[in-house]
């Protein structure tokens, strides 16, 4: 049984959030028109995109929440025209997702869950995780406790399957 939207005045925020090189980005890429189609005006923003837009550079956790804090505001100003959102992002905060919650009617959170080993023998995001401040190394990630889906890439299924399997879960939900 499908729920209906909370709120008809707002769109709906898709909130991907998992580790780096978890797969968010490119799963995002394929549900963004499936997500446009049924549900309506859709943009896709990546905060990595918004980072290096705004020369976003502070990487330490209080940076890193300051920045997710600034992504809502912005989100908010999206959400509010109607415009639905596929928001990819860290996002490692519990404090970010319950404001999330608590502001977002129509809030959907997808967490991309991946195993940090799995992601390095991938050699995925190789230069981000040489760095300083990188969450999973030397900062703890608080992981989502309770996702409306979660996706666990294992990198060995294709991200089409993936990203199928969301937009099915995303359907019962809405």
């Amino acid at each position: 049984m499908k729920k209906k939207l909370k709120n008809k005045n707002e769109g709906i925020l898709f909130w991907v959030t998992g580790l780096s090189g978890s797969g968010k980005s490119t799963i995002a890429k394929n549900i963004f028109y499936k997500i446009k189609k049924i549900y309506g005006p859709t943009l896709l923003i990546h905060g990595d995109n918004l980072r290096n837009i705004f020369k976003l550079n502070g990487y330490s956790l209080n940076e890193r929440l300051m920045i997710g804090k600034m992504y809502i505001d912005l989100i908010n100003l999206i959400i509010k025209q109607k415009i639905n959102l596929i928001f990819t992002v860290n996002g490692l905060f519990h404090s970010l997702r319950n404001i999330n919650k608590k502001k977002f009617k129509n809030y959907i959170e997808i967490y991309i869950k991946a195993d940090l080993k799995k992601i390095f023998k991938k050699n995925k995001k190789r230069n981000i995780y040489s760095q300083k401040n990188v969450w999973g190394v030397d900062l703890n990630p608080e992981f989502p406790k309770n996702p409306h889906i979660i996706v666990k890439n294992n990198f060995k299924d294709n991200l089409n399957f993936l990203s199928q399997k969301i937009l099915k879960d995303v359907n019962k939900i809405i």
